[in-house]
C-alpha cells in the first residue's frame, strides 16, 4: 500500500465514533446511540476536545483516561463502562481495516462491580403500596408506577412507557422488550387493571399516562422518568428506607423475594425477561409462561 492510500486510510477517533453512532440512531438503536455519545463527550473532556487518529489510541493514553475519570470521582463501574464503549468502537475501526490491533485496553478496568443493594423487602413494598397520597397526585402517580411495574415482573419503565392498549389482548400483556426486542408475556391481574384504570385515557393509544400521541415519545419518557425517581425517592425518604427508591428498585426487589420464596431461577429470568447475553439465561430453555405466572401470583399475594 502506497503513502497516499495510508493517508486516505488514516481516521481521527471523534469524527469516526460520531459516524457509527448516527448509523446506531439511524436504525433505530437509540439507547445504543446514547451510551455512544455519553462515552465520546466523556473522552472529548479528556482531551479538551482535540481530536487523535485511531493510531494514537495506545494503551498509556488510556491508562491516562482512566486516571482522569478517577480524579473525577467517576465510579469504577461508570468508568468501566466508558472503557467498553471506546473499546467496541475501537475493535470496529479494526476489523474495518482503519487502524491496527494494539489491544490498548488491556491495562484498564472493563469489569462490572457488585453495585450497592437495591432490592426492599416485601413489607416495604406493601408499605409503599398502602400510603394514603391521594392528597399528593405526583408522588401517588409516582408509587403507582412503582407498583405497576413490580406488578409485571419488574418491567422496566421505558417498557411501560411505550405499553400500547393492543398490547392487553384477552387478559394477556404482550410486549417487546426494547433493551432485547425479546416479546414478554403477562397474565394480566386486578391490581394491573387498577391502575391502567385509574389513569385510563380515552383518548390515548398506550396504556399509561406517560407518553401521548402529540409529541416526541422519546422526550417524554425521559422526562417522566427523571421525575418519578424524583418523587419515588421522597417516598423512600418517608417510610425511612435505608437505599434510594427508585424504578429499577422494583425490579429488583421483584427478584429478589422470588429467590428468597425459592422460585426456580429459571423461572426468575425468564420472567425478568433476561436475554442470551446474560448469564442466567445461558444454560436455560424457554419455559412455560403459566409457571412464570404462578410465580408472579404468589409473590403478589404476599402484598
Amino acid at each position: 500500500m502506497n503513502m497516499s492510500e495510508n493517508k486516505r486510510k488514516e481516521r481521527t477517533l471523534f469524527v469516526f465514533m460520531e459516524e457509527v453512532s448516527l448509523n446506531l440512531k439511524s436504525i433505530g438503536k437509540i439507547r445504543t446511540f446514547e451510551t455512544y455519545e455519553s462515552s465520546l463527550n466523556s473522552f472529548k473532556k479528556f482531551r479538551n476536545g482535540k481530536d487523535l487518529t485511531l493510531s494514537k489510541i495506545t494503551s498509556d493514553l488510556i491508562i491516562e483516561y482512566e486516571a482522569f475519570l478517577k480524579a473525577k470521582g467517576i465510579s469504577k463501574n461508570t468508568c468501566s463502562f466508558y472503557m467498553r464503549t471506546l473499546r467496541a468502537v475501537y475493535n470496529r475501526a479494526v476489523n474495518k481495516g482503519l487502524t491496527q490491533q494494539k489491544y490498548p485496553f488491556k491495562y484498564v478496568y472493563t469489569g462490572i462491580d457488585k453495585t450497592q443493594k437495591r432490592a426492599i423487602t416485601i413489607n416495604a413494598i406493601k408499605h409503599i403500596k398502602n400510603l394514603d397520597l391521594s392528597s399528593e397526585k405526583q408522588l401517588d402517580f409516582a408509587r403507582d408506577m412503582f407498583m405497576f411495574s413490580f406488578y409485571t415482573r419488574g418491567m422496566s419503565f421505558v417498557d411501560m412507557a411505550y405499553l400500547r392498549k393492543n398490547d392487553l389482548k384477552n387478559g394477556i400483556l404482550t410486549y417487546r422488550r426494547r433493551k432485547t426486542s425479546q416479546q414478554l408475556h403477562i397474565k394480566w391481574e386486578n391490581c394491573m387493571q387498577d391502575i391502567v384504570k385509574k389513569y385510563y385515557d380515552e383518548q390515548s393509544d398506550y396504556l399509561l399516562p406517560i407518553i401521548n400521541n402529540n409529541v416526541e415519545e422519546r422526550k417524554q419518557y425521559i422526562y417522566y422518568a427523571h421525575n418519578i425517581n424524583r418523587y419515588l425517592k421522597k417516598i423512600g425518604e418517608r417510610i425511612g428506607l435505608s437505599i434510594p427508591l427508585t424504578m429499577y428498585v422494583a425490579r429488583h426487589s421483584w427478584a429478589s423475594i422470588a429467590k428468597q420464596k425459592n422460585i426456580p431461577l429459571s423461572v426468575i429470568s425468564d420472567g425478568l425477561g433476561h436475554d442470551s447475553e446474560l448469564t442466567t439465561r445461558i444454560y436455560l430453555s424457554s419455559l412455560d409462561n403459566v409457571e412464570i405466572d404462578k410465580a408472579n401470583r404468589m409473590i403478589m399475594s404476599l402484598l
